[in-house]
């Protein structure tokens, strides 16, 4: 049993430090809807505790259900006065129910593609020349919005959903210097050297978000470089359990960067980022690796952090309104919050309005929607409408998750609001200035 609860009881002195306070309960998506204490953080930690001390069966109805209907969202740590670690406990667990019982067919197709380059490049392939069908958009306007067609329809709306945003207003130039930025990040400096990381989903449907980030990275001074190797951050398979999976993927990326000498690493994908932050705790009992890690993990930063802050280059004017999602792993893993308004509030003419529950994970959590589609899609649609209720034109979330999700939402209810990236903004304020020499 103890060999069978590895993740799980290494880390049992962290089940200790929920004091069953409540200050998690509204902060949590599922129980404020389903009002199930089972379904609450404080729930789930005492759900895993009798596990580990072995007064539930970890094959237990309870125990699986419960956790399965997690998000994984964080939302409980932010708020959290004893510092619960509900996410990493959460892994732990579901390692546990992943060899306790069988996975979902998603749960075990989906972490083998995205860490399968062979696999990953022609499904990508085959994906994107399926949006360009415009199929995928018809769909999720059409198919019914209940029964198994609602997954098919979600799905197809996602992959409608990455489509590359038309942002409104013609190209005004207004006599800005054309001279490069210097690096905004003061720990770097001028002229340091960066590298995007490209993710599996990110380079494969949203590459476009990627070219942004260096063109604008490149406009502020940083010298960007190409590293050949990398690959899936391991991100869903720690999500789903799959701890081993998610290591290997870990080694993998820490040799590629390692390689290539590079100052920074530049992530613009909130989940990508907080696994890349965590691969210390990924790999702390592997000796050849966690030292490795430490050093790979203090150099990794979300594109805001290294744009949204003083000194970053202005841009065109861009006569948009503007409303912003925080992704849950960008505000609640890695306590990123303030640097994204920046970066927004940073482009000439774009009015920033607030959105409700900004805060509040929209649903995605990675392919969770599809898989829960009653309880997923009730939390979707309620950030639909927080965005409707706007009156945005855009909106802006640093995670390409939660850009398919709210994408997907809006589609399925005949909308036409964009979806982009925070950089994406700020790299179309560049090109209406003239930065990049069109």
């Amino acid at each position: 049993m103890k060999q069978l609860l590895s993740e799980l009881t290494a880390q049992e002195e962290k089940l200790l430090h929920c004091v069953h306070c409540g200050f998690c309960l509204p902060a949590c998506p599922t129980y404020s809807r389903l009002g199930d204490e089972g379904d609450s953080p404080r729930g789930r930690l005492h759900l895993m505790r009798a596990v580990v001390e072995d007064r539930l069966d970890p094959g237990s109805g309870a125990f699986g259900y419960h956790l399965d209907r997690c998000l994984g969202c964080r939302a409980c740590e932010s708020v959290c006065p004893s510092g619960g670690e509900v996410g990493h406990l959460l892994e732990g667990a579901r390692e546990v129910l992943s060899r306790t019982r069988p996975r979902r067919v998603l749960d075990r197709l989906l972490p083998r593609i995205m860490a399968t380059p062979a696999l990953l490049s022609p499904v990508m392939a085959v994906t994107r020349v399926l949006r360009g069908t415009r199929l995928p958009a018809l769909a999720a306007g059409h198919l019914p919005s209940t029964g198994r067609l609602a997954q098919l329809r979600l799905g197809l709306g996602m992959v409608a959903a990455t489509a590359t945003p038309k942002f409104p207003g013609k190209v005004r130039r207004r006599g800005i210097s054309s001279s490069p930025g210097a690096a905004v990040d003061d720990t770097l400096g001028r002229g340091a050297s960066a590298a995007v990381f490209l993710g599996c989903v990110q380079k494969g449907l949203l590459g476009r978000v990627n070219e942004a980030t260096a063109r604008v990275m490149e406009s502020n001074g940083f010298r960007i470089a190409r590293v050949r190797d990398q690959g899936c951050c391991g991100a869903i398979h720690a999500h789903a359990g799959d701890l081993e999976g998610a290591r290997r993927l870990a080694k993998d990326n820490i040799r590629a960067f390692e390689a290539s000498g590079v100052d920074v690493i530049a992530v613009n994908a909130a989940g990508c980022g907080a696994i890349i932050k965590e691969y210390p705790r990924l790999l702390a009992q592997d000796e050849e690796y966690a030292g490795r890690a430490q050093t790979l993990a203090s150099g990794v930063r979300d594109v805001s952090e290294l744009l949204g802050r003083d000194g970053l280059r202005t841009g065109g004017p861009l006569p948009l309104i503007v409303t912003y999602d925080a992704p849950c792993h960008l505000l609640h893993a890695q306590s990123i919050s303030e640097e994204p308004f920046v970066l927004l509030r940073s482009i000439p003419d774009v009015r920033l309005v607030p959105l409700p529950g900004h805060d509040e994970c929209c649903g995605g959590a990675g392919v969770y929607g599809i898989t829960h589609p009653e309880l997923g899609g009730a939390i979707g649609r309620d950030k639909v409408e927080a965005v409707l209720a706007t009156g945005a034109e855009v909106v802006v979330t640093g995670n390409p998750g939660c850009m398919m999700q709210i994408g997907a939402g809006l589609l399925m209810r005949g909308e036409s609001i964009a979806v982009a990236h925070p950089v994406e903004l700020l790299d179309e304020s560049y090109r209406r200035a003239g930065f990049y020499g069109e």
